[in-house]
């Protein structure tokens, strides 16, 4: 299976079901953000600090596995310039909408965020990564391609999910069973769900995940060439293991 092309189509379907990530934001958001008051979320609950962007206006800003016309509307009303990536049309077209609603100017690219070639190196002074690597099955390119196209003094902002848990089976972590752990980590749907599980996933054209070490987290963006300068960690609002630990790590990395 090209994981690449059924996520694609299953969170084409996501945005037709009305997932929460891919609704726009409104109006009134983008009015408070053109007047300097704005908040954007890496993980689910928690707005990233401020202090971790600096001046927007004017900068250069790549939203990576971003679509869903939340965040890069938001930066491009706060005065940035604008890409966003994603493998979901139907994501895109949610940032094309708003952009269009507001006379916003969004540049809208469909790709894999393992391969940025189309955009040259050194051209954004800000990445930023919400939540999206757990459905693509390597992370280390991602990093490798967001310090290349970073320029020097660039920021990396990143989400993703705490490899936990992914231990435990989907039924426990939404309270349908006691938690637990089953899988062994690193974890992916593919290959670790039972046959049957796995086949009704992809009849209902779930997206599928994967999760990823911290080695692979964290020591990928190290070794891509970034210094981290800043980590927090985040709760989902609906998983009974969010009752006992942190879900989400949010990270900040610079390209000296």
């Amino acid at each position: 299976m090209d994981v690449r092309d059924y996520n694609r189509e299953a969170w084409d379907k996501e945005v037709v079901k009305g997932n929460p990530w891919t609704q726009p934001v409104s109006p009134e958001v983008i009015a408070r953000a053109r007047r300097g008051d704005w908040d954007v979320l890496l993980t689910e609950q928690k707005f990233v600090p401020r202090e971790w962007f600096g001046e927007v206006r004017g900068k250069d800003i790549l939203g990576l596995a971003s679509g869903g016309g939340q965040q890069a509307p938001t930066f491009a009303a706060a005065g940035a310039n604008v890409t966003v990536l994603d493998n979901s049309p139907k994501q895109l077209e949610r940032d094309r909408m708003v952009a269009k609603r507001e006379g916003l100017s969004i540049r809208t690219i469909q790709g894999d965020a393992r391969d940025l070639s189309m955009l040259a190196a050194e051209s954004f002074d800000l990445v930023f990564h919400p939540v999206s690597n757990l459905f693509i099955p390597q992370v280390r390119p991602i990093y490798r391609e967001a310090f290349r196209v970073l320029r020097h003094g660039g920021i990396l902002l990143a989400g993703f999910m705490n490899p936990v848990v992914y231990a435990f089976p989907y039924d426990a972590l939404d309270g349908k069973e006691p938690l637990t752990v089953k899988f062994k980590l690193p974890y992916s749907d593919t290959e670790q769900l039972p046959a049957a599980e796995l086949e009704k996933l992809i009849a209902d054209k779930v997206p599928l995940e994967h999760s990823h070490t911290l080695t692979d987290q964290l020591g990928g963006q190290l070794d891509a060439g970034f210094f981290l300068t800043g980590l927090y960690e985040d709760y989902h609002t609906e998983m009974t293991l969010s009752q006992f630990m942190p879900t989400y790590i949010a990270t900040r990395a610079l390209k000296l």
